[in-house]
């Protein structure tokens, strides 16, 4: 049997014990010593028998006949211990100890002692303990396991096929990535010691921990009534923390009654710094120049040349800590390929009857009563607006009369204006016209003024717009 912190004492040993343990031993010793002298006068035939004082640390259990029977207990509660954490050889945390003792009478209580006992074990486990300060940060099974730990916390940020270029230092030349360094900030010691087994984690779970800060999340059930804010403001968090531990979630998400929202704030114990130089190639946008022309009609436009991006090749210097980056800095730019100016003439001539392409709105205030689109089974083509501060109706732009009169159709008084650009605009249920065919206007000048003539539920403007024969929609011009 494979026997874990017991053994056995002389009396010598015993009685040499700690003074703690000395004053029960010694009370213990006497009564025996007694009891034993007096049976060896009263029948100095008997046989002497040999009882086993039993001590876990300086606690007394009392005495048994069966020493073996003691430790097999003690190591079936041990084997059971063991079989629920995973390649964790366990120990005692207090030594048992055994006193034999020759007697003639026992009055020793084998299963009592034994059941006490097995109730009071505690296990504890061989460990290493890795620190980043004064105190252990985490535990591991063995020296192993905790360089395991390290390197599987460098791991978290880097390659093996980076970590390896890196110890041997070839780096490919070719990657656009190139590791320069990754190192754990905090310094790391590692000591042996006992612990209690649920504390001894495997390197991968000590990596969490050491990165989290904890090894369980901490979630919270979406109520009735809740949002964001007051989810945020119940855990002693900004709304943008929490959006950054639940990365599925958005300012805007509709939250669902027991959605699981993560409220875990990380509080990480140690901190793995990774440097690299990272090249790309990045877009240099072109610039654009616009030149007047006096000669070019306002609203003009002509393209004299075509801009094109140009590129450049940029070195960067990162510093990633625990995946995010907090330092990026240019080591190396070179421009690979210039970019060339997009350069376009603009026209200044102001002519009056061409329209600028700038519009003005056709009243004085109002609003939109009706858009265009489908109104009472047909096509609206434009849009209406009622109630101006004033009747007063304007041309949108500079232009020429092309109609002024009234129109049969039922858009009662109506006005087309031809901006000469592509554009033509059309004015209806007018109550006056002010204007007539084939008069120059400028934009923002009077044509008419507001009313109800023709098809018109009510006192407002009609307006279309349209741009090469192809119905555009006012509301898109301002």
């Amino acid at each position: 049997m494979a026997w874990r912190n017991t053994k056995e004492e002389s009396p010598n040993t015993f009685i040499h014990k700690s003074v703690k343990l000395l004053k029960r031993a010694a009370m213990t010793t006497m009564a025996l010593s007694a009891i034993t002298f007096g049976s060896a006068y009263a029948n100095s035939d008997s046989e002497l028998k040999t009882i086993y004082h039993v001590y876990m640390g300086s606690e007394y259990y009392g005495s048994v006949t069966d020493k073996a029977a003691v430790e097999k207990a003690i190591e079936s509660k041990l084997d059971a211990e063991e079989e629920k954490y995973e390649s964790i050889e366990l120990e005692l945390a207090e030594e048992v100890s055994f006193i034999p003792e020759q007697v003639f009478r026992t009055n020793a209580k084998n299963d009592t002692v034994i059941e006490q006992l097995t109730d009071s074990v505690e296990a504890k486990a061989n460990a290493v303990a890795i620190s980043f300060g004064d105190k252990p940060a985490v535990f591991v099974k063995d020296q192993q396991e905790a360089e395991l730990t390290l390197k599987k916390l460098k791991l978290r940020f880097v390659t093996e096929e980076e970590m390896k270029e890196l110890e041997e230092g070839t780096p490919d030349s070719n990657e656009d990535s190139k590791l320069i360094s990754v190192e754990i900030s905090e310094e790391a010691k590692f000591e042996e010691t006992k612990a209690v087994p649920g504390e001894v984690l495997t390197a991968d779970k000590a990596v969490d921990f050491l990165l989290k800060g904890t090894l369980e999340e901490k979630k919270y059930k979406v109520q009735e009534g809740d949002v964001l804010g007051s989810i945020a403001q119940k855990h002693d968090l900004t709304s943008g923390k929490l959006l950054e531990l639940n990365p599925g979630l958005e300012e805007d998400s509709l939250l669902q009654i027991d959605q699981e929202i993560n409220v875990t704030v990380y509080k990480p114990l140690v901190h793995v710094t990774v440097e690299r130089e990272q090249s790309t190639v990045e877009t240099i946008a072109y610039e654009k120049e616009v030149i007047e022309d006096s000669s070019l009609n306002k609203g003009d436009i002509k393209v004299k040349q075509e801009g094109q991006d140009g590129e450049k090749a940029m070195t960067y210097l990162t510093k990633d800590e625990n995946g995010v980056q907090v330092n990026r800095t240019v080591k190396e730019e070179k421009v690979t390929k210039e970019p060339v100016k997009y350069i376009v003439i603009k026209g200044t001539k102001v002519t009056p009857s061409r329209g600028s392409g700038s519009f003005v709105w056709p009243t004085n205030g109002g609003y939109v009563s009706s858009k265009v689109g489908q109104r009472w089974g047909r096509m609206h083509k434009g849009i209406d607006i009622a109630r101006p501060n004033n009747l007063t109706i304007k041309a949108i732009d500079n232009g020429t009369v092309v109609s002024a009169g009234w129109d049969s159709g039922g858009y009662g008084n109506k006005v087309i204006i031809d901006h000469n650009n592509g554009y033509r605009s059309v004015y209806a249920h007018l109550s006056s016209i002010s204007v007539s065919a084939g008069q120059t206007v400028s934009a923002g000048a009077s044509i008419g003024n507001m009313g109800q003539t023709g098809q018109s539920t009510g006192v407002h403007l009609h307006l279309e717009v349209y741009k090469n024969g192809a119905l555009v929609n006012p509301l898109s011009l301002y």
